[in-house]
């Protein structure tokens, strides 16, 4: 299973992280239009990825409560035209998340610059665990963390599924 450590915060604008990634040669990578559809796990996060005619199902684990936000994920691609309403018809949707991202790349770390439909703007950052291992990779995370002076005790412990969730019970 792959391992990254990860992060995510609001942004009011993503103008300032633009410049700073481009001072860096941070590489873009393109903008990418997401639908993220989760559904009921036990104690893991499900989702199915939809992006363009891509069809991703994710399952991944993460301690929101730690210090660090180590993520362990599998991916399956999955093809057909009617997957979403497959997986509805034995899984139980919780949540769809629409987002614009933003993918650059920079020391295998992804940056995302993320619109998110009913949310607003944020950044994640997900560092991936090589062949050096978990102390190389916080030592690259903490390097993008503080170029790009991210407010590490405001972060978002939470998935955007978590915060849809909440909006919607608000309503």
């Amino acid at each position: 299973m792959p391992v990254n450590l990860e992060i995510k915060v609001r942004l009011k604008s993503h103008k300032n992280v633009k410049t700073i990634l481009n001072s860096i040669g941070a590489e873009f990578m393109g903008i990418l239009k997401q639908k993220d559809i989760y559904y009921k796990g036990k104690s893991q996060l499900l989702k199915l990825r939809i992006q363009g005619n891509k069809n991703e199902f994710i399952r991944y684990n993460r301690d929101e409560s730690g210090k660090t936000r180590w993520s362990n994920y599998d991916i399956i691609d999955m093809q057909g035209k009617k997957i979403p309403e497959f997986l509805q018809s034995i899984l139980t949707v919780e949540t769809i998340v629409e987002k614009r991202r933003e993918l650059w790349y920079f020391d295998d770390t992804r940056i995302h610059l993320d619109t998110v439909k009913g949310l607003g703007q944020f950044l994640e950052l997900e560092t991936l665990v090589l062949k050096k291992g978990r102390k190389d990779a916080e030592k690259r995370f903490n390097y993008m963390v503080n170029t790009l002076d991210l407010d590490v005790k405001g972060q978002i412990r939470s998935s955007y599924r978590t915060l849809m969730l909440k909006i919607s019970k608000k309503k």
